[in-house]
């Protein structure tokens, strides 16, 4: 979302050189590990070494059984907005066990400061955006004690901010789905700040830039607000590399045609009619800031890459599905808060999203299904971050939801394995390029990968969890 930045003092950041995200590729996870266990002093970055591009010996293969991924990227909750009632374990009591609700800590009864939840239902969330950009979330985290959303900075803090979702509400979908599938309870945003920035680990796997500070070039650029700082960028991203490996991958994006033949046309698009707000802008046409591959000109709007949603319905009834597909709404659909968006259509859109590729004879028994938020938007999370990755020294976010759905997910199952979004980039390297990871020198190296979500009776063989 595009907002301007709280105009406030920045609080320092702990930054630490270690822990799960700073440690070798091979090294255990450490589920306890937050941005108050990094030692103090400046955080050095350590660029990794990229590892040599390993394409398959032949076009196509997999290191698994998972032949097709479809991610979906929604927008703008935290784990405990979400999943704060589904969970039921005491919060600080870290389970170890891995089966069902009881094994994944419930949200607070009160925030640090004392506040009791709101109950996120469509009428609240309707109504209230939380200032979400870096100068708040600093704030709000405030070196890992969690305690700035609700009580502080005027224009960040809000009792808004802590609202949890009831199992009865309208995310109860995602937890029937989260009872089918995998759940991830230490999943973080990449960095402090606002969807853009966040957005760019799932194609760079690293810090390109803060918030929402600049504007693509892309097609849609001109449409809506946004920054007026256009830029465009050259380094690899997962999408060179599986490129160059003949990887097909696709990004379906809500409103793309529309805004493509408005641009033709010399004009921008009106407000989708099924949009709450008359706005020509976001939340109600395509935003080209929230598709991280669209500020790469090596890559912008070509069409081997880049289709409306609907040509994702066509390509599943077709069987023609490229091997990666990234599935983004238009913005309404994204379950964003504020603009009189409500969460129950963008869980709709979701689970028609989920029911297309199950219910397919060509793509239900060799897709896995991620479901995944850009950023927390904002809201409270209990969880402090980890510590600080040396790899480009940006500070984490709360957690965020994440999950595997499909037959190669493990089911009923939570995972307490510390990821974010650049352990997908590291999954697609591992799946498609060979078994190799770390190939574009950024956290790929570092994150842990996404094997413990997965079933290895099903995947063929263990996916790595690290």
């Amino acid at each position: 979302m595009k907002r301007l930045a709280c105009p406030v003092l920045l609080a320092l950041v702990i930054c630490g050189c270690g822990g799960d995200d700073a440690a070798s590729p091979d090294a255990a996870p450490r589920p306890d590990a937050t941005v108050a266990d990094a030692p103090p002093g400046p955080c050095v970055v350590e660029t990794p070494t990229p590892t040599p591009l390993t394409c398959p010996g032949v076009a196509g293969a997999t290191s698994s059984n998972i032949a097709h991924l479809v991610v979906i990227i929604q927008e703008n909750q935290s784990f405990d907005t979400y999943f704060g009632n589904y969970c039921t374990a005491a919060p600080g009591s870290e389970p170890t066990c891995t089966t069902g609700p009881s094994c994944c800590e419930a949200a607070p009864a009160t925030e640090p400061m004392g506040a009791s939840p709101l109950v996120l239902d469509d009428a609240q969330h309707r109504g209230f955006d939380p200032n979400h950009n870096y100068d708040c979330n600093i704030l709000e985290v405030n070196g890992g004690l969690m305690d700035g959303f609700v009580t502080g900075e005027a224009l960040c803090a809000s009792p808004n901010n802590f609202a949890i979702a009831t199992t009865s509400g309208p995310v109860a979908p995602y937890h029937t789905l989260a009872g089918t599938g995998a759940l991830a309870d230490r999943y973080f945003q990449p960095v402090l700040g606002a969807s853009s920035s966040n957005d760019m680990y799932f194609a760079r796997a690293g810090f390109v830039f803060k918030d929402n500070e600049v504007q693509t070039t892309s097609i849609g650029s001109n449409c809506g607000v946004g920054s007026s700082n256009p830029q465009d960028y050259d380094d690899p991203t997962i999408g060179d590399l599986l490129e160059q490996c003949d990887v097909p991958w696709t990004w379906y994006g809500g409103g793309y045609q529309v805004m493509l033949d408005a641009v033709a046309n010399g004009t921008c698009p009106l407000a989708d009619p099924a949009c709450p707000v008359n706005f020509a802008f976001y939340p109600c046409i395509y935003d080209p800031t929230d598709v991280p591959f669209q500020y790469y000109p090596t890559l912008q709007n070509d069409p081997a890459h880049f289709q409306d949603l609907t040509q994702f319905y066509t390509d599943v009834t077709d069987g023609t599905l490229p091997a990666i597909s990234y599935i983004k709404q238009i913005g309404f659909l994204t379950e964003h808060s504020g603009f009189q968006v409500d969460i129950s259509s963008g869980v709709a859109a979701t689970q028609q999203v989920v029911d297309a590729i199950s219910n397919s004879a060509t793509y239900a028994d060799d897709t896995l299904i991620l479901l995944t938020y850009d950023e927390g938007g904002g809201y409270f999370d209990h969880v402090p971050p980890p510590p600080t990755s040396t790899a480009d020294c940006q500070p984490y976010g709360v957690r965020v939801p994440f999950m595997a759905l499909g037959p190669f997910a493990k089911t009923n199952h939570i995972s307490h394995v510390t990821m974010e979004h650049s352990s997908i980039v590291k999954f697609m390297e591992w799946n498609w390029l060979g078994g190799q990871t770390g190939q574009l020198g950024t956290r790929d190296g570092q994150v842990n990968n996404i094997g413990d979500l997965l079933d290895p009776t099903t995947t063929g063989t263990a996916v790595p969890a690290n």
